[in-house]
């Protein structure tokens, strides 16, 4: 009898993302305390999404091809534990580009494979994802809220200790999490070629391409945005942590969301609402009432969008090909999606300003939107009926 580690697998989801949670909100700021310019800090943010386009789909194919997952997961987990150690040596952007590659060579390893170890442990009941997910946003929450606080009383270089020890916990997470049965020789499916060839299969990783674009911004100035209007430390962590909530509601509800509304209705409405968020962060953040509205939004913008991609992304990659099919899923999306849009942002932040960048983030959705529109038909994505 199959028993699913249901508590090793949302304990390192709560690792990674309160990784994520201490790192994408304040890491921009400790950077700007050291004096880097904005394309500094969007070069150097950036490595996070560059290192997405290579690692996810070497250790990908390298999980494929040896039928293993767990070893991989844990040498990313140490790896990366080590790569950000350098971190309290250094200060020059030469050696922090370095140290940040393969920080994030290695960290960007690990998502893609555990999301395919989940499902291969879910097996028939993989409505259950979103349950064992949202613990990744209660992680998020976590580390946002309590860095957010602690640098109110401690310089900004703190948020060193803080992302170390969640790397910590990410590798002693890693090391209990159990290897999954390897797929059946009949669940081998289709070959990866045969799958990428097809029209909605593009369609859906252009459109996240152009989701994760439109986040760039977001994920690398968003703090700074939100601090130079006025917003506290604490008030960062907050909003930052309202968006997260937003997220694990929609996780709480998504399985039967799934079963009432097409996959492809899902991502319509996700798209558009991010067609509408980005531009009231741009023009709207003098008004708290609005500010709140946006991060709300963020239960679609992210939550409702990413349980439908990569459910989507399981059902077209099956068997031998789900270790790629995340892999392309991550580095299309998360890897060059979000280096175009960290890069741009950082270009057009300091020449056009924040509301104009933020108003581009909306063009890279509505972008997105319709692609989906025109080519994931309602009969290329349906609705899911696993509890």
């Amino acid at each position: 009898m199959h028993s699913l580690p249901y508590w090793r697998l949302s304990g390192y989801y709560f690792f990674y993302f309160a990784f994520v949670g201490a790192f994408s909100p304040y890491f921009g700021l400790y950077l700007q305390s050291l004096n880097f310019s904005a394309w500094d800090i969007g070069l150097l943010m950036s490595q996070m999404q560059l290192m997405r386009l290579v690692g996810p789909n070497v250790w990908g194919w390298l999980a494929d091809r040896r039928q293993q997952r767990v070893p991989i997961v844990r040498l990313a987990g140490l790896a990366s534990l080590l790569g950000f150690t350098a971190f309290f040596w250094l200060d020059r952007l030469a050696g922090m580009l370095v140290a940040m590659a393969v920080l994030a060579f290695f960290w960007s390893a690990a998502l893609p494979l555990v999301e395919t170890l989940t499902f291969d442990h879910l097996r028939e009941e993989k409505g259950r994802y979103s349950r064992i997910r949202l613990w990744g946003s209660i992680g998020f929450i976590v580390a946002v809220m309590g860095t957010g606080g602690l640098l109110d009383w401690v310089p900004l270089s703190g948020v060193l200790w803080v992302c170390w020890g969640v790397l910590v916990g990410i590798l002693v997470l890693a090391l209990a999490v159990p290897e999954s049965p390897a797929p059946k020789a009949h669940e081998a499916g289709q070959g990866i070629g045969d799958i990428l060839r097809q029209p909605r299969v593009q369609a859906l990783l252009a459109a996240c391409f152009a989701m994760s674009a439109a986040h760039g911004a977001l994920y690398v100035f968003y703090s700074i945005h939100l601090a130079n209007h006025g917003y506290s430390k604490t008030g960062v962590g907050l909003l930052w942590s309202l968006g997260v909530v937003a997220e694990i509601v929609v996780f709480l509800f998504m399985a039967r969301l799934s079963r009432r509304y097409s996959l492809r209705a899902i991502l319509v409405a996700s798209f558009a609402a991010a067609v509408v968020r980005f531009l009231i962060i741009g023009w709207g953040v003098e008004s708290i009432l609005l500010v709140v509205l946006a991060q709300l939004m963020h239960g679609l913008t992210f939550g409702s969008y990413h349980a439908a991609a990569i459910a989507a992304i399981n059902q077209w990659f099956p068997g031998r090909a789900q270790g790629r099919g995340q892999a392309l899923y991550s580095s299309m999306s998360f890897g060059a999606g979000g280096l175009l849009g960290g890069l741009v942002s950082g270009w057009t932040w300091d020449w056009v300003g924040a509301a104009w960048t933020y108003s581009l983030c909306s063009v890279f959705a509505l972008i997105g939107l319709v692609l989906v529109l025109l080519w994931v038909r309602d009969g290329g994505i349906g609705k899911t009926s696993e509890e």
